[in-house]
């Protein structure tokens, strides 16, 4: 959670209880809100009852959902200013190494210089002493010539020949034995004062050169490509004894990356361009950082100098080896929209790299880095092929419903758990088959690649090819007045029409069936809970779609989508309805005037716009209960806003006056009542259709400056006459068996007026 969205939470959760907190204001920063907890003096509990002193359990939990959230928000604060500065850090410490042993170098060579200047001077002084007679010179040096060797200069002659012997034979661990024995002794000679100037810089240089050989002949062994892996870890330990560790320590990581690159024999050939071929390079790469990283905590420890270098190198190999699979395998296979292919290669390089976390080593961010563009082509190549094999079948679609061709499963992994009422629904017609099953398909190619965190732009490229198949579904209808800017810019698509309305219905179970089940089940692979394993029933799955907040949102996106389809079919029946075929009105002020008696309907019948509005919601309404069988509140839904689409469609336009107000009046009754009675009157219909009436009423009012209430029956004959009409026009009645007179408005109003 960003430091915006804290803030906006802050202020929506505590601006009326917590209203005087400075550091819940909606203008202060991340970092401002965190300075109260920064301080050496910060007090838990003090600071709990400062804020909690007069709040209830409601106001609580707000408060600690703030601060877990803040908590939250500063650990990806730290995270992003480590990431953001580790390499600094890196050449930091690396330099800090090299500064460190070029200080010791400088010591080592002040130390030798002093100790030579010393023993110069201490000569002279011998010199200078040097009077005596001839004769006594004679006797000294004939004294000296015949002295027999001291003790120390018996060891210092031995301690050089072993040194040299070993050397020779290479036998590093008795050579580190010796030269650490010299180190001794020369540090007792130096403290004693039991050496001449001359011996004690004879027996440094001895061991300056012995120390220099080994070395040399060290970094000579790590540096052999035969070199085994103990020898390799015995070799550098002993450099790291020797005083020269980062050295040694470059040795074995230079080691270890001439070994990666001389056993890497793996080439990608004909056969086995993808799986094969990464996932042998993939355990060879890996499998040697591991061991690099064994090697370096084995011989350094955890010290940071070498694990910032390790780390370094980790992810430069990490890199190549990434950069080899992007070119060979994985540009490859995404160009080709081989997106089953790229998810397991992915999948396998992540597995080996995860198994570094345990080591310290986090390399999966460079590699999903690296890998993600590969993957989002090949997402893009895949839903570009559902939505053109999706254009191809709609040209010859006969959009029958049918149940799925066999081989295909519809829900893959739900399907075994789903019962017969269920899977009975599972009728589509043939392009929307091959819809689904495509993106079943994708979703469970895609599924496992969940930690490339592709579920946002996953689900969007769906919707968008979900679009762009309700545009074909669109373009299915005939006489659609959606125009190419209201498709998206989709552009004209050949597709077959859907010349009936049982095929038009179909059109809408296709659209309606895939965005409330099926793409939303599908949807669920892309979760971390499916990652697990667990199969759950539809009941439970239904439960988690609601749990993930992108899916809700997603899942609402769908339903906008098939409200443009039902829009489109609701709007074209309206259309047909109102207008004639050569494009004129039916529904006029003349239709109420123009009554010429020579039809055998009675005076007080529905107009006929009218009664052709029941006739197709009567067969809409009949065809749909047989097409949405569990499905019963689209099918609702769906005549509910194409009565309110027909009604507001005809009454654009102010209200006429009707000579006939007492016709309007029982067109519009009657409508109230057979929608009614179908259960698809909405509030806002009758409302509509009650301020439609009033306004007919006024306007007759302000024509004719009569009372319309003195001239119309009481709304009960309304609600009786229109019930004849509909019984009529089932075939429940007829006309002759109607007495005109008990019906007659003339009858109902003089009865009404001798009340």
């Amino acid at each position: 959670m960003g430091s915006s969205e804290l803030s906006a939470f802050s202020g929506a959760s505590f601006s009326s209880s917590i209203g005087d907190s400075a550091e819940f204001d909606v203008e202060l920063t991340l970092n401002d809100r965190l300075k109260v907890f920064k301080t050496s003096q910060f007090d838990c509990k003090g600071y709990i009852t400062s804020k909690c002193h007069a709040t209830n359990e409601k106001e609580i939990r707000h408060l600690f959902a703030y601060l877990v959230d803040l908590k939250k928000a500063s650990a990806e604060e730290m995270r992003k200013s480590v990431y953001a500065n580790y390499s600094a850090f890196i050449r930091t410490s690396k330099e800090i190494s090299d500064l460190e042993g070029e200080l010791l170098s400088m010591r080592n060579l002040l130390s030798t210089q002093a100790a030579l200047v010393h023993g110069l001077a201490e000569g002279v002084g011998v010199d200078s002493l040097s009077a005596d007679s001839d004769s006594s010179t004679k006797e000294d040096t004939s004294d000296v010539t015949h002295k027999e060797p001291t003790d120390m200069e018996k060891w210092l002659i031995d301690f050089v020949e072993n040194l040299d012997v070993l050397l020779a034979e290479r036998r590093v661990d008795e050579s580190l034995t010796v030269l650490d024995e010299g180190e001794r002794t020369a540090q007792e000679a130096s403290n004693r004062q039991t050496l001449s100037p001359s011996v004690f810089l004879y027996l440094q240089a001895a061991i300056k050169e012995g120390r220099q050989k080994l070395a040399d002949q060290l970094a000579h062994v790590a540096c052999q490509t035969s070199t085994s892996g103990l020898e390799l870890r015995s070799t550098v330990q002993a450099l790291k004894k020797l005083g020269d560790g980062p050295h040694a320590h470059k040795l074995l990581l230079n080691s270890h990356h001439h070994n990666l690159v001389n056993n890497m024999r793996i080439r990608p050939s004909s056969t086995s361009y993808g799986g094969a071929f990464t996932a042998a390079l993939s355990h060879h790469v890996f499998s040697i950082i591991a061991q690099a990283a064994n090697d370096s905590l084995s011989v350094f420890g955890d010290e940071p100098a070498y694990a910032s270098e390790l780390v370094t190198w980790a992810v430069k190999e990490t890199k190549a080896f990434a950069l080899l699979v992007k070119r060979h395998v994985l540009a490859t296979s995404a160009a080709a929209g081989g997106l089953r292919l790229a998810a397991e290669c992915v999948q396998t390089c992540l597995g080996h790299c995860s198994l570094l976390e345990a080591r310290g080593l986090a390399l999966s961010p460079i590699l999903l880095k690296l890998f993600r563009p590969c993957i989002e082509e090949a997402l893009t190549t895949n839903l570009k092929r559902i939505e053109q094999s999706s254009s191809a079948l709609a040209v010859v679609d006969d959009w029958t419903l049918v149940l799925p061709p066999a081989g295909i499963r519809p829900l893959g992994a739900w399907t075994s758990s789903l019962g017969s009422a269920i899977a009975s629904q599972l009728k589509l017609s043939t392009s929307a088959h091959r819809f689904n099953s495509m993106v079943q398909e994708f979703f469970e190619e895609v599924g496992p690649l969940e930690s490339l965190q592709l579920g946002g732009s996953t689900l969007e490229g769906l919707l968008q090819v979900f679009n762009s198949y309700i545009n074909l579904l669109i373009h299915a209808l005939p006489g659609t007045m959606e125009t190419e800017d209201n498709l998206g810019g989709s552009g004209h698509k050949i597709v077959r029409m859907a010349e009936t309305e049982s095929q038009q219905l179909a059109l809408l179970a296709n659209a309606s069936m895939l965005a409330d089940e099926l793409l939303p089940r599908g949807a669920m692979k892309l979760s971390p809970l499916h990652q697990t394993g667990r199969m759950d029933t539809p009941g439970r799955v239904s439960e988690r779609q609601n749990r993930f907040p992108e899916h809700r949102e997603w899942k609402r996106k769908l339903q906008r989508a098939v409200d443009r389809l039902r829009d489109s079919f609701c709007r074209q029946h309206a259309l047909e309805l109102i207008f004639t075929e050569d494009g004129e009105i039916r529904l006029t002020a003349e239709i109420y005037t123009s009554m010429d008696g020579s039809t055998n309907e009675p005076e007080w019948f529905p107009s006929p716009i009218f009664q052709e509005f029941f006739a197709k919601l009567t067969q809409i309404a009949s065809i749909a209960t047989d097409m949405f069988v569990g499905r019963e509140r689209f099918a609702t839904i769906l005549l509910m806003r194409l009565t309110e689409t027909v009604i507001l469609l005809m009454f654009v336009t102010e209200i006429v006056y009707f000579s006939d107000s007492l016709k309007f009046y029982l067109d519009m009754e009657f409508v109230i009542l057979f929608s009614s009675q179908g259960r698809y009157l909405s509030r806002h219909l009758h409302q509509v259709i009650k301020n439609i009436i009033a306004r007919a009423i006024d306007a007759f009012a302000a024509a004719t400056g009569t009372d319309p209430y003195s001239v119309l029956p009481e709304d009960q004959w309304f609600a009786e006459v229109a019930q004849i009409a509909m019984k009529m026009l089932t075939g429940e009645a007829n006309f002759g068996n109607v007495d005109h007179d008990a019906t007659s408005p003339t009858a109902s109003i003089l009865s009404h007026g001798s009340t």
